[in-house]
């Protein structure tokens, strides 16, 4: 039986098994995602190594669903005996004219979660897709497919970035396509708003009574259509041709309020050959109404303070946007791909509930930081990981591999080669950091999460992070390090790094430690991830900023 968590929750695993096997049907008011589109794009990778590279763990995480595997016809299978006719005839289709590519493994991997996404909405409910132009067609084909044409509502275009240089053979890539949808007719849409541009403000609100209301402009009191009860005179001025736009009591409300213009001679008396004139302030607008064209909204750089460190990070204010015209405070809003966590925070923030799902621990430990940073009374769960040692004995004995992972992800480690199994030399995995705040330098990581450790593991790391050039070792151990393991780590000596000191160069850490917060010691300066801002939320929570 499918059970919805009854709290904030981040899901590790599969988004398929988790939106099968926890949430329920029309429980859900508002899906945002952003999927990672291919192998060779960094498209929604969380990190940059400092030599440039894109880190792999997400791209691992997702290889097959880029390249035509058993798993690609297993999704494709999945489609067609969903019950779904239209989705299965349109990507039937596809796979027609496709065949079996890249392209077509991904298309079948989306129209799947597809499905049951539109499973999980409530009939108020909204998804808002965001892709790139690469595949956006074909992804706005299976929406029409999966939520009926009926119920596309926009595509929304977002300028991410300014002209580049790939603009040599075209038009130079500037934008991101969120496809907007909407579970039916009776969708949740509240429009949104925006300041008005300041060379419209000063072309339309030129007159200013300097009363204290501010500036305004002079609008029309004349009814667009016929309206016999309309027809009277006010103040010696005959009625326009087809009745004035107010009754006559408003009409006597907005003279007592000073808000009608009365155009006068030059002496001060009426000119009742003119019209009057309604007066609307500038500070009583709502403004300009956003339309489908978003270019107010910065992408984010290095200087930014909400930059955590992500590549393909996205601000806060486009999630909230999204968020504020699709929902209500409370509603619930669910990212399947929840990545770096711009969804959950923005939905923390303006006081929705909300569940994040994510297939890398690494990307379930920075959001589990970046809302204790940023929110630090917020009550969520985290689903699909340890939570204390035996959970994480039962995972160790049960997976070694998915142990090490996340092991890895509580030391915000990125995983050697993507955390791909096989041969990894004696690394699990880096931490990245700045001695200096300039030059990168790196802790090897390696993780043990077998029931006895001894010394040679110690004198193997030590091998390991000289033949690796590294500053630090980090040993992770599930088990409890031996006398002669310690020593052996002591023995190693220190790191001693330009502006901050000694550092043990071997450092040993449990996993009862790293439950109880223990973190590696290392200079931490300008590292590959910030810690978010401290936030005020929609219920008032209030924290300093860091």
């Amino acid at each position: 039986m499918r059970m919805n968590p009854a709290s904030d929750a981040l899901f590790y695993g599969d988004n398929l098994d988790i939106l099968r096997k926890h949430i329920e049907d029309e429980s859900v008011d508002l899906v945002y995602l952003d999927p990672p589109f291919n192998s060779n794009a960094n498209y929604n990778v969380l990190f940059k190594s400092p030599d440039g590279k894109s880190s792999q763990s997400q791209i691992e995480a997702f290889d097959d669903t880029w390249h035509w595997t058993d798993s690609a016809e297993a999704a494709f299978d999945d489609v067609m005996r969903s019950g779904h006719s239209d989705a299965a005839e349109m990507l039937r289709a596809m796979r027609a004219v496709l065949k079996e590519n890249d392209m077509m493994a991904y298309l079948a991997m989306m129209a799947v979660r597809l499905i049951e996404l539109h499973r999980v909405l409530k009939p108020t409910g909204s998804l808002y897709l965001h892709c790139d132009p690469t595949a956006s067609h074909y992804l706005k084909i299976l929406l029409d497919a999966v939520f009926g044409v009926a119920n596309y509502r926009n595509e929304i275009v977002w300028k991410r970035q300014t002209a580049h240089s790939d603009a040599k053979t075209k038009f130079s890539d500037v934008s991101d396509v969120v496809l907007y949808f909407s579970k039916s007719k009776h969708s949740r849409f509240r429009p949104v708003y925006v300041a008005h541009d300041p060379d419209y403000v000063s072309k339309f609100y030129r007159h200013n009574d300097n009363d204290g209301r501010g500036p305004y402009q002079l609008d029309n009191t004349a009814s667009p259509n016929p309206r016999p009860n309309m027809m009277y005179e006010w103040m010696g001025f005959g009625f326009p041709e087809k009745g004035w736009r107010f009754q006559k009591d408003t009409m006597q409300r907005l003279h007592d309020e000073g808000r009608l213009h009365y155009p006068r001679h030059a002496d001060g008396s009426f000119d009742l050959s003119k019209r009057i004139r309604v007066k609307r302030y500038l500070s009583e607008q709502e403004g300009s109404i956003v339309t489908n064209v978003w270019t107010d909204i910065s992408p984010l750089h290095a200087a930014h303070a909400e930059r955590l460190g992500y590549p393909t990070q996205k601000p806060v204010a486009l999630l909230e946007r999204i968020i504020k015209a699709s929902s209500n405070e409370g509603d619930l809003v669910l990212d399947p791909f929840c990545g770096c966590g711009t969804t959950i925070h923005a939905a923390e923030k303006l006081n929705r509930q909300w569940i994040g799902i994510d297939i890398t621990h690494l990307a379930i430990g920075l959001i589990r930081d970046r809302l204790r940073d940023a929110f630090p009374t917020a009550q969520f769960d985290v689903l699909g990981v340890p939570r204390d040692h035996a959970a994480a004995r039962e995972l160790a004995s049960a997976d070694k591999h998915e142990f090490q992972l996340w092991a890895l992800s509580l030391v915000n480690a990125q995983p050697y080669k993507g955390g791909r199994k096989g041969a990894d030399g004696g690394v699990d995995g880096y931490i990245w950091f700045q001695p200096d705040g300039r030059n990168h330098e790196k802790a090897v990581v390696s993780v043990k999460g077998g029931e006895n450790v001894d010394v040679k593991m110690i004198r193997d790391l030590i091998a390991t992070v000289d033949r690796e050039k590294a500053k630090v070792g980090v040993f992770i151990t599930l088990a409890e390090p031996t006398r002669p393991m310690k020593t052996e780590a002591a023995a190693a000596g220190f790191y001693e790094s330009p502006l901050h000191g000694r550092f043990a160069k071997i450092q040993i850490l449990t996993v009862e430690e790293l439950f109880d917060g223990k973190k590696p010691h290392l200079p931490w300066i300008a590292p590959s991830s910030k810690r978010a801002r401290r936030e005020t939320n929609a219920s008032g929570q209030i924290g300093l900023e860091l």
